[in-house]
């Protein structure tokens, strides 16, 4: 570890020793001009409405210019601006025109299946029944009767059952933005 330590020592001794030399020549920073310029550009899509257009100009740190845009419901948007030193960044908003409802969008109409309704009646039996006459102070006789049993017919009647279409009598839209019920 001592070695170590001494060729290190060694190494800094020397480079302390040799002559200080300037690699390269030091550069005096100029003083920037300020800045100048001018733009525009202006957008008139029918395909799509979008309307707008912007322009602005700089003379060192003041900067003046003005954009604007159709909004969605049709009032043109003018924003006239302002930035400098002394007052900061100022912006006047004027509207020209009058809103215009938006047109409703068109809902899409998503199809379900129909829903059947059932109609069902459970078959409902018909039995009759033949009962032997009862008499309050008839004879009384031990001969045994002759006794005969009849089936009373049984008779289903099955309902009929009816499918209906429900026809769309309402049609619903619903967006974050708008919503429409009908």
């Amino acid at each position: 570890m001592a070695a170590k330590c001494i060729a290190f020592l060694c190494v800094v001794a020397v480079a302390a020793a040799l002559p200080v030399v300037p690699v390269a020549k030091v550069a005096y920073a100029e003083p920037e001009a300020p800045a100048h310029y001018e733009f525009q550009y202006s957008v008139h899509d029918t395909h799509t409405g979008d309307v707008k257009e912007q322009h602005e100009a700089r003379a060192g740190d003041a900067v003046q210019g003005s954009y604007s845009l159709v909004q969605p419901d049709g009032v043109h948007r003018i924003v006239d601006y302002s930035a400098d030193h002394e007052h900061g960044f100022n912006a006047v908003v004027r509207y020209e025109g009058h809103p215009v409802a938006a047109p409703a969008p068109v809902a899409k109409v998503a199809y379900a299946a129909p829903v059947a309704k059932v109609a069902y009646a459970a078959p409902v039996a018909k039995v009759a029944y033949a009962h032997a006459p009862v008499y309050a102070h008839a004879p009384v006789s031990y001969a045994h009767a002759p006794v005969s049993y009849a089936h009373a017919p049984v008779s289903y009647a099955h309902a009929p059952v009816a499918y209906a279409t429900a026809p769309i009598n309402q049609v619903s839209f619903s967006s974050p933005a708008i919503s429409y019920h009908h």
